[in-house]
């Protein structure tokens, strides 16, 4: 009879260490304005986050929460490449994805709060966050399903010649659901403008993804199969990440079908605030942190020229908005109970039952 490892030797594995600092990367074809905006917008969503998980402990955010802390790049790369009228598909981990496209702070942490302020007006919390005047076409938390809603969306684009590109974010998990592979297939028949970016934080949740994929790169290494161009990048770097998704964004905008984008990542906490993540090996974790996006971001700006001083007060002004932006939801009232009753149907009540 064949013995099945006991939880701790399944989750023992080699640590997965990060590639060294490209630094030709600093010689990119990006204006300093685009850089700088990179930088800034990373900042937005580490310190929004960082807050974020600082209200968690306080038991003000309603429900769970994703956070996207050492990820930021993916988010902040596609953000400054999309065009305003693009479409972004997120998972429940869309807080970033949601900030990148120019949603204000301050309706979204009011939503983490479940206040009547909210982006959705607390109905949506931290895992559905939507705003269709931005773009952002929810965040989803059944696995793989937004990749064929995406598809749907590009479609119409297609149909109506409009030039947009939706663009569909996951994790290294989604790669192994059904979704994943019918909507690349159906993308690629129908040489949609769709693109699909497979965030590569290492682990499904708790378990590493090299336990239950064949391949060593779950996306880029499958995307032959379906007639697409391996592409994987390195998604600490805000710069490779912008080049990528401004040549995806492209093709798609020209005509040139799907692409399938998978940006290697680390997440520097556990799936969510209810995992301390200690299923992985310290060593691995410390080699990622020195991998940090924001302070190696940092320093090639500096050796690219940019001031100090810039800087900072890019940083103090992310500091003072997400101060703003906590007081805005701090102060919002908790939804009345009537509207329990709105949002359910068309007409916007449940008299439709009776």
């Amino acid at each position: 009879m064949t013995t099945m490892p006991s939880y701790e030797e399944y989750g023992q594995h080699a640590p997965i260490f990060p590639s060294p600092v490209d630094q030709s990367n600093a010689e990119l074809p990006i204006d300093r304005e685009t850089r700088l905006r990179l930088y800034r917008l990373q900042q937005e969503i580490r310190l929004f986050e960082k807050r974020a998980y600082d209200l968690f402990l306080q038991g003000l955010v309603k429900g769970t929460s994703h956070l996207s802390l050492g990820q930021e790049a993916i988010a902040a790369g596609f953000g400054a490449a999309m065009a305003p009228d693009d479409w972004t598909f997120a998972t429940y981990r869309g807080h970033a994805h949601t900030l990148a496209r120019g949603v204000p702070m301050g309706p979204v942490m009011a939503e983490l709060l479940g206040r009547a302020n909210g982006l959705l007006g607390g109905k949506g919390g931290s895992m559905h966050l939507t705003s269709v005047e931005h773009g952002v076409m929810g965040s989803y938390a059944i696995i793989g399903a937004h990749l064929c809603v995406a598809n749907g969306a590009a479609w119409t684009a297609q149909y109506n010649k409009t030039g947009q590109v939706a663009v569909a974010f996951f994790g290294d998990g989604t790669t192994n659901i059904g979704a994943f592979h019918e909507a690349i297939n159906f993308a690629k028949v129908w040489n949609l403008p769709t693109v699909f970016v497979c965030e590569n934080n290492l682990y499904m949740e708790y378990t590493s993804i090299g336990h239950v994929a064949p391949v060593p790169n779950p996306a880029a290494d499958r995307a032959a199969a379906y007639g697409l161009e391996s592409i994987l990048v390195d998604g600490n770097d805000a710069d490779a990440v912008y080049v990528a998704a401004s040549r995806a964004l492209e093709r798609a905008r020209a005509g040139g079908g799907p692409s399938l984008i998978e940006a290697r990542t680390y997440r520097h906490g556990g799936h969510s605030r209810a995992d301390p993540g200690t299923y992985r090996p310290q060593e691995e974790i410390d080699a990622w942190m020195e991998r940090d996006p924001i302070p190696m971001y940092h320093q090639r700006l500096l050796g690219l020229g940019v001031d100090e001083g810039e800087l900072s007060t890019i940083a103090t002004q992310v500091a003072a908005a997400v101060e703003s932006s906590t007081q805005e939801a701090v102060d919002g009232p908790v939804p009345d109970l009537a509207a329990i009753y709105t949002d359910v149907w068309a007409d916007g009540g449940s008299s439709w039952r009776n």
